[in-house]
């Protein structure tokens, strides 16, 4: 056993308590490990028990306690049938071929650059001689009504030429990328080609291009070395002397059958019960749409963690029993998970599929892929992560015989040719120290053909340096990403943040993975900054802000409504009056008054009276059923109810104040300003929500809140130059905007009759009286551009909300009438008004996708957090978080919805809240 354990390190010597992982193993030489004991003692063990027992002592033991391995069947070349049938990893890719189409996208390129003497002719003889030995490189794949076998050529009527290609050192990356993209027919062609690219007589470069389904990347080490062995016999004038290979591909695909026949149910309902409800796409959230049809086409980006931190994570590793590709595993599905793929990462992973020493030194496609599902739910600590990948990645690879092509057929999970199935995101980790085996009296060394080809969204490659003393030097990361959905700079930034999750994995891997520092101080300053600047607030409530433009302008027009001009002085005359009238029917501050009437003159001055008693209003849309109202007064309990005589009666203990009947006796009290009013604290508003996901929300808005959307901010023009049409309904918080937004800056506001938003009128008034400024929904704005195009031509500021903006709209409005100032707005009715901006420039939405809502106005934030409230990097999705001036108080009568929503802001001072 000793034997065994230094013969798979590559050491001269292990003793019985050296630790095999520790010592220099890892998963893949686990697997060979166990292969070698299952034929020495006839013991079948699986790489977990060599992670739990990983002394030679300790193995010795259980072997000894062990009994056979009767059930696996053996591995032996035996009779072949007269069609020989694919293994299940060939089916596929030979079903991908008949499918897209002959693809560079399973080519394995394999470049090595040769320098000294070359005998050319001795090289072609020996590329003949491999493949001679190895069946899989002379083996074809034609199909007989459908269905594919292979076809192995004999080796007299195979040939294999070897072209001498003239390059430089300046052609040579293309020339290689060239070569190696070249398709194969795998009908009739051999699955391999050679090519002897000359830069001097005694400078060349050997490329070797293999198709997938003959080959993989663990082939090149049998490939090369028996390459080699060739080549110096060819060398010498003779035929290399090598012990035959005890088997052939063609032995090991009907072996996998007959295995599979034995282990299969067993192997199969172990997938089941560890992918059931695997999420179908699991990657980094894409910059561009996913495609129909994937491309293939591919870059790759690379960065490299310092030789500390390798050591630090090597360290990790063996405190606790695990692997660095596990630790690999765990930082790949944090940093994911992190990004916005959610917390049930699947992660592809190559495994040698070699499970059986026979194997060992034969050129073919054995390599399976496991999909490793890693948990990243409930905030773990990053060593917990890397746990739960330890008993995962055990587990699966006690069943890795199950070939990956059979579980996607088991498992039937929804096909796409978009994307992977199963997984989207692969990772490999490997040795970059590995060298090429010299030719004879030949230096050789590998060169890397660049493909440009992304087999998955992304491959997560971590290569380890050594230094002379063979310790960690340091980790190559390379991540290979598909075009189709990435730019550079995502990659980059992806890989930056890796860097830093390595970091504090390798000193702090008792870190919460929710709060690992994944931003660059850079990153962090652009965040708060794109979060808004703190401004100071009104200091006025809504009312006092009306009385002092009042005082201002008191001969300006403040309201246009059908033939009626109202001007600001008799506007604020009459709210004086209405607001002595219900005090004296007992509204007293802070108490709540329904305002149910139709749009008109009396309904401002209502809105601005009671305001002026220091209470707070709440629309009640005539158009609504009587029902609904009825349920929103229960709601409030409001202290009186403003009405007009012939609409409805509501049900309601408030005090009844019918403006119609009591006009009399309202004009007869003095206008002069009331001594009460609201404070910017104070509720000024409770607006109610469409109630689409149930009873409707009362959103309670103080004044402040309402007045920070048209005080301070300067995305429009505000000021007595302004007409805004207000043709909102009235139980929308865009019809504060467009109520308050002119009067409190000596604008004018002409209001439409009727309580529908009327597109014909709209279109009329906005000629009629000069509307400057028009506030729509993305669908009105839509129509309105359709059907009343002339209509824009008349405005000088609009704004769309609501709803996604249509580029397409916007961009055709800017183009019609270059004078309109188009802005996109965005904000929740529990961040009152418009909270983010985003003024649409003249051609900034030709061929746009799609329109940002912007950022926050003057005194408002804006947060996009993860579910621990930390800020996220650019890129990656979380959730949004609103602040600041304009942020309400919470729910009326609903205080445990308030607590969930309205949460404490960690990025504010002490005691603000934000809306999540």
């Amino acid at each position: 056993l000793c034997g065994l354990f230094a013969d798979n390190l590559g050491l001269a010597s292990v003793g019985i308590d050296d630790n095999f992982f520790h010592r220099g193993g890892h998963s893949l030489r686990a697997t060979k490990l166990t292969s070698r004991i299952r034929d020495a003692f006839g013991v079948r063990l699986g790489v977990r028990e060599v992670f739990q027992h990983p002394t030679v002592a300790r193995l010795a033991e259980l072997i000894a306690r062990s009994g056979g391995d009767e059930e696996r069947p053996a591995l032996t070349a035996g009779e072949r049938p007269e069609l020989l049938p694919l293994s299940s990893a060939q089916q596929r890719l030979w079903f991908l071929d008949q499918l897209e189409g002959p693809s560079p996208t399973y080519n394995i390129p394999l470049a090595v650059r040769l320098t000294g003497p070359l005998d050319v002719e001795a090289l072609r003889r020996a590329l003949l001689d491999v493949v001679g030995r190895h069946e899989s490189l002379r083996t074809s794949f034609p199909s007989e009504a459908g269905t594919p076998h292979q076809a192995i050529r004999p080796l007299a009527a195979t040939d294999l030429a070897l072209p001498v290609i003239p390059v430089t050192e300046e052609s040579l990356p293309q020339v290689l990328a060239g070569l190696s993209g070249t398709t194969f027919d795998l009908a009739t062609d051999l699955p391999i080609r050679a090519d002897l690219l000359e830069l001097s007589p005694e400078k060349h470069v050997l490329l070797v291009v293999m198709h997938h389904i003959a080959s993989d990347g663990w082939s090149n080490g049998p490939l090369l070395r028996d390459l080699a062995t060739a080549y110096t016999a060819r060398g010498a004038g003779a035929a290399p002397d090598w012990a035959p290979l005890p088997v052939q591909y063609a032995d090991y695909t009907l072996w996998q059958r007959s295995l599979l026949a034995t282990d299969e149910r067993r192997q199969v309902a172990y997938w089941r019960q560890q992918l059931a409800e695997l999420p179908e796409e699991a990657t980094l959230p894409a910059d561009r749409p996913r495609p129909a049809v994937a491309s293939y086409r591919g870059a790759t980006h690379q960065v490299t963690a310092p030789a500390s931190t390798h050591a630090a994570l090597t360290g990790l590793a063996r405190e606790t029993g695990t692997t660095l590709f596990m630790v690999a595993q765990a930082a790949v599905a944090t940093l994911l998970a992190r990004c916005g793929a959610g917390t049930d990462v699947p992660i592809g992973s190559p495994v040698a599929g070699r499970t059986d020493q026979a194997l060992d030194d034969l050129v073919g496609f054995f390599v399976n892929t496991l999909v490793l599902r890693t948990d990243v739910g409930g905030d773990p600590t990053f060593r917990e992560v890397l746990g739960r990948v330890r008993e995962t990645d055990l587990s699966a690879w006690a069943h890795q015989d199950l070939p990956f092509d059979r579980l996607v057929e088991v498992l039937n999970p929804e096909r796409s040719a978009s994307r992977h199935p199963l997984f989207q995101v692969m990772l490999t980790v490997g040795d970059t120290a590995v060298g090429a085996p010299g030719l004879g009296g030949l230096r050789a060394e590998f060169v890397a053909p660049e493909l440009r080809i992304a087999k998955f969204d992304l491959t997560f490659a971590f290569g380890e340096r050594r230094a002379a003393d063979g310790g960690p030097d340091g980790l190559d990361i390379t991540v290979e990403y598909a075009t189709d959905l990435y730019e550079p700079g995502t990659i980059e930034r992806l890989l930056d943040r890796m860097l830093l999750l390595l970091e504090c994995a390798a000193t702090a891997p008792d870190s919460r993975v929710g709060t690992m520092a994944l931003l660059h101080e850079d990153e962090r300053a652009r965040l708060t900054a794109w979060a808004g600047e703190p401004t100071p607030g009104p200091e006025l409530g809504l009312d006092g802000l009306f009385a002092g433009q009042a005082a201002r302008s008191p001969e300006a027009t403040a309201l246009v409504f059908e033939d009626q001009v109202v001007s600001y002085e008799e506007l604020d005359v009459w709210s004086n009056r209405l607001a002595r009238h219900l005090t004296g029917r007992g509204v007293r501050p802070g108490d709540l008054v329904g305002v149910h009437v139709e749009r008109s003159p009396q309904m401002v001055a209502a809105l601005l009276a009671v305001l002026k008693t220091g209470a707070g209003y709440t629309m009640l849309d005539p158009l609504f059923p009587v029902e609904r109202l009825e349920g929103v007064l229960a709601q409030v309990a409001p202290t009186a109810l403003l009405t007009q005589t012939h609409l409805p009666r509501l049900a309601t203990e408030a005090v009844v104040v019918d403006l119609t009947a009591d006009v009399a006796e309202v004009s007869g009290l003095s206008g002069t300003a009331v001594e009460t009013g609201g404070s910017p604290e104070s509720v000024a508003c409770v607006m109610f929500t469409s109630g689409s996901t149930g009873l409707p929300k009362g959103v309670m808005a103080s004044h402040r809140a309402l007045a920070a959307t048209f005080v301070g901010p300067d995305y429009l023009a505000f000021g007595p130059e302004q007409t805004f049409l207000q043709c909102s309904p009235v139980s929308w918080d865009a019809f504060a905007l467009e109520v308050f937004g002119p009067l409190l800056h000596g604008g004018v506001c002409v209001l439409q009759p009727g309580q529908h938003t009327d597109p014909h009128l709209i279109a009329e008034l906005v000629e009629q009286h000069g509307v400057t400024s028009l506030q729509m929904s993305a669908s009105l704005f839509n129509h309105m551009l359709d059907e009343h195009p002339l209509t824009l031509a008349h405005v000088k500021e609009a704004m769309t909300a609501g709803e996604a903006a249509s580029p397409s709209h916007t961009a055709r409005a800017l183009a019609d009438h270059p004078q309109l100032h188009l802005l996109n707005g965005y904000g929740p009715a529990e961040s009152m008004g418009f909270t983010t901006v985003f003024v649409i420039e003249p051609g900034a939405a030709a061929g746009a996708s799609s329109i940002p809502v912007g950022g926050p106005l003057a005194g408002k934030h804006a947060y996009v957090l993860d579910a621990n409230l930390e800020l996220v990097a650019p890129g990656v999705p979380g959730e949004l978080y609103v602040a600041g001036h304009g942020l309400a108080h919470g729910y009326i009568g609903q205080s445990a919805l308030t607590a969930d929503r309205f949460v404490a802001n960690p990025y504010g001072p002490a005691g603000a809240r934000m809306y999540r």
